[in-house]
């Protein structure tokens, strides 16, 4: 499997990267948690939120559900990006003759960790001119077919986007429906169960900061009357731990690097009572445990 990184050129797929990279945040869910939840592993998701490799389209789906995302606007983006991406993956073979007519390469397979690119070799039985004539026929092709799939996709954008606005109106993009309720939800996922949604979360109170300099929030959700705590600006090893009202605490841990660079997020609590909420930091390696209360 060919890992390459793509050039700064390819918007989409930084775009689509990007887009990831955001659905991941409003879940909540640590790279672990991801492979967990799909048939992709922890190495594999890490590379596809880093631009590393393109995501498969089944990937983006499943990324999509689990944050509450309408999936119609990245699997368009993903159609950009898989151009893209497949115009750098390895060389076509060259014609047999200076005459011969480029033939298009069979689509590239896509197995449950990716996509896994065997481009052809070259047939180096030809003569220069013709190999030289054969690439510039192949390199103006490849061009004309990704200038075309570009446009084809903005227009469909385009025209989708007026005729779902004219058809359903701004109700077309909200969220369904949280998926549990207070003591439903403790132990849950806020973003498998729909609570995290941006429309229906929200801090309570201000950031709270440990002496290691880690912060930490309560996070609310009025919607799924349920609670939970987030941590950030930590470190592999570091563990929070939530709990409301004498109720069982729910934990989490920053198990890589990938996570000390964003928030890590507990699973829920029942949210009834705020006032009852506690959260609670413990260091991996040194210091003691601190605690915090509403």
């Amino acid at each position: 499997m060919k890992d390459t990184t793509p050039p700064a050129t390819a918007s989409a797929c930084a775009r689509l990267a990007a887009g990831l990279r955001e659905l991941r945040t409003r879940t909540g869910l640590s790279m672990a948690a991801l492979a967990e939840r799909t048939t992709y592993s922890k190495s594999s998701w890490e590379r596809y939120l880093n631009g590393k490799q393109l995501a498969p389209r089944q990937a983006v789906e499943a990324l999509c559900t689990m944050a509450g995302e309408p999936p119609g606007r990245l699997l368009a983006l993903w159609e950009l990006a898989d151009g893209e991406w497949s115009g750098r993956a390895g060389s076509p073979p060259l014609p047999a003759t200076a005459h011969a007519t480029a033939r298009p390469e069979p689509p590239e397979a896509t197995g449950g960790q990716g996509r896994s690119p065997h481009p052809a070799e070259p047939d180096q039985r030809h003569g220069r001119g013709a190999g030289l004539r054969g690439w510039a026929a192949v390199g103006l092709a490849a061009c004309a077919a990704g200038a075309a799939v570009a446009v084809v996709w903005v227009a469909v954008l385009a025209n989708t986007g007026s005729r779902d606005s004219a058809a359903h109106g701004p109700s077309s993009t909200a969220p369904p429906p949280p998926a549990c309720h207070a003591r439903g939800c403790v132990g849950k996922d806020p973003g498998l169960m729909g609570c995290g949604t941006p429309s229906r979360v929200r801090a309570l109170g201000q950031p709270l900061r440990t002496s290691t300099g880690a912060r930490l929030e309560f996070r609310y959700s009025a919607a799924c009357s349920a609670a939970w705590a987030r941590i950030w600006h930590s470190r592999t090893g570091n563990v929070i731990e939530v709990s409301a009202d004498g109720g069982r605490p729910q934990r989490a841990e920053v198990t890589d690097g990938y996570d000390t660079q964003n928030y890590v997020f507990t699973p829920m609590v029942d949210g009834t009572d705020p006032a009852t909420l506690r959260v609670c930091f413990e260091p991996r390696l040194h210091g003691t445990r601190e605690c915090f209360g509403r």
